[in-house]
């Protein structure tokens, strides 16, 4: 059994992949406010909104605005997820310091998702990549479905590895691999690792786990166990894929958080303050959230 790193990081991705399936209308105040406490919680990265066409996500049709307005902690990296020039151009103005480009490994799901195919994909990412490295800003490449597709059921490894090359040419820094149905188990996780570790090292790898079938916890404690040390996660377990049906949120950083602590793994978060942040936002949305640890402060 391979030892677990001394240090995890969360990135909190809930202001965007949290929100961006909610019916509930969160005002920009409200979500300004919500990341503002984020930014005191001691969480080094928080992916603020997205810069997608209104249209697709209502939900952060204020992005822009959110940008401008939030008080920028200088100890914590504000990302966006960009689609193409367009939205990286309202992304650099409205303040950023990553941008997030996105696919999937599954061509199905890559044309629900991106309307177009994974080929047709490259060179708009590409355009991005440049533009965004050229203004010194830090590129973060989102591969969906990269264990299983709603659409095309298990997904092979080797798959994976091509859009992870295809990426990695065209000069992003990171690979957040997200497992985006949350139907992936354990196993599924060592057989990833054990062909991407062979040729990225650990520092270029974030793991991406949403919690469908209850099992982001175990998959976390697997990818921990191969040395990987960076995990995106939601306040409250908030999300869900306007384009993978079915998919539940995404493992809550309430959870890992309680995870990391007993074991005794630094993160340099201050449980309270995201605890709060995470009853703000639950008592915005008028709904309980899934997070096992927000339910217990709730009835404690």
């Amino acid at each position: 059994m391979r030892s677990l790193p001394s240090y995890v990081q969360l990135k909190e991705v809930g202001p965007r992949d949290g929100l961006q399936n909610e019916k509930t209308w969160i005002t920009t105040e409200d979500k300004v406010n919500w990341i503002n406490m984020l930014s005191t919680s001691g969480i080094k990265e928080i992916e603020y909104s997205s810069f997608v066409n209104p249209k697709m996500i209502p939900a952060l049709s204020d992005a822009r605005e959110v940008g401008k307005r939030i008080i920028r902690n200088p100890d914590v990296t504000y990302s966006a997820l960009v689609p193409n020039l367009k939205g990286l151009e309202y992304a650099l103005e409205a303040g950023i310091d990553g941008a997030s480009v996105f696919m999937s490994a599954s061509e199905t799901h890559n044309q629900k998702n991106i309307n177009k195919s994974i080929q047709d994909t490259y060179p708009v990412l590409d355009k991005v990549i440049v533009e965004a490295k050229q203004a010194g800003k830090h590129v973060t490449g989102y591969i969906s479905t990269v264990f299983d597709c709603p659409y095309e059921g298990k997904i092979a490894p080797e798959r994976v590895l091509r859009v992870c090359e295809k990426l990695i040419d065209s000069g992003v820094d990171d690979l957040s691999l997200g497992d985006t149905i949350g139907t992936a188990v354990p196993t599924q996780i060592e057989q990833l690792l054990e062909l991407l570790l062979q040729h990225y090292p650990k520092e270029k790898l974030i793991l991406h786990f949403h919690d469908t079938r209850g099992m982001a916890i175990a998959n976390i404690m697997t990818a921990m166990h191969y040395g990987i040390y960076r995990f995106d996660s939601t306040i409250g377990g908030l999300g869900g894929c306007p384009y993978a049906p079915g998919a539940a949120g995404n493992v809550a950083t309430n959870d890992v958080l309680y995870l990391l602590e007993g074991l005794g793994i630094n993160t340099g978060i201050d449980e309270k303050k995201l605890q709060e942040a995470g009853v703000f936002i639950q008592n915005k949305l008028d709904k309980t959230l899934p997070s096992r640890s927000l339910a217990y402060l709730k009835n404690a």
